[in-house]
């Protein structure tokens, strides 16, 4: 099965796809961004990142880059471990 394409705006991109991009490009990703054209005719560049379903490309600007920067991965991972030790939990009456 292909997977679904999508076009993703910095603007909405979520915690989780932002700690793929930050663990995909540990370096950066100044040199894997590549440039296409949308339907209004405007050359926008982005990050291509791929999951098991998806290829999004992810719209880069200086905002993108900030959060990217500013992101702190083994945060996200602490958080992450820690609902999912919550929700595994059972309570009994």
């Amino acid at each position: 099965m292909a997977k679904k394409n999508v076009i993703k705006d910095y603007t909405s991109i979520t915690p989780e796809l932002m700690a793929l991009l930050v663990t995909t490009y540990p370096e950066g990703y100044e040199f894997d961004t590549i440039y296409f054209t949308n339907t209004k005719g405007e050359r926008v560049e982005a990050v291509p990142l791929e999951t098991e379903e998806i290829k999004y490309l992810i719209k880069v600007s200086g905002s993108l880059e900030k959060q990217f920067d500013d992101f702190d991965l083994e945060q996200f991972e602490n958080a992450e471990i820690s609902d999912e030790n919550f929700e595994d939990e059972t309570l009994e009456d």
